[in-house]
């Protein structure tokens, strides 16, 4: 099996990166397709994780304010969810965080994936959006300290 984390760079790689996030974060709450893209897209950096050529996990790293990353966009396929894929991406992202000199990193975590992210290290520092009208989010933190 071939395993490998990297930016999509053609335009069937792209559209899978899209079609997951919109499948994962926006279908199941009757978004319509094209809200899973934003602005951000564009300065962003990307990650998708491939499995023998097929991307199922994806996420995304933005810069946010005091040189500080933002998790965003975090999705992985349902049936290979609680395999490590997640786990691959966030490190994957914060790796990027780290080299470019930020100091740690923060994200939105919906409800459900709380307890995942206290195991990858980060700090529960308040209740942050209600998204959707129905989907609580927690705003979360890491600090690089103990990786520099």
């Amino acid at each position: 099996m071939e395993k490998i984390i990297r930016q999509p760079t053609t335009i069937d790689e792209w559209k899978a990166y899209f079609d997951l996030r919109y499948r994962i974060l926006r279908a199941p709450w009757n978004q319509p397709p094209g809200s899973e893209k934003n602005e951000g897209d564009q300065s962003a950096d990307h990650a998708a994780f491939f499995l023998n050529g097929e991307i199922i996990g994806v996420g995304r790293l933005d810069l946010f304010e005091n040189e500080y990353g933002q998790v965003r966009f975090m999705a992985v396929e349902n049936n290979y969810q609680g395999c490590g894929i997640g786990k691959s991406i966030v490190q994957y992202l914060e790796d990027s965080s780290l080299a470019r000199g930020d100091k740690g990193m923060i994200l939105h975590a919906r409800e459900n994936a709380l307890e995942f992210y206290n195991k990858l290290g980060y700090s529960l520092v308040e209740k942050s959006h209600l998204q959707f009208g129905e989907i609580q989010h927690y705003l979360m933190s890491k600090d690089y300290v103990d990786r520099k």
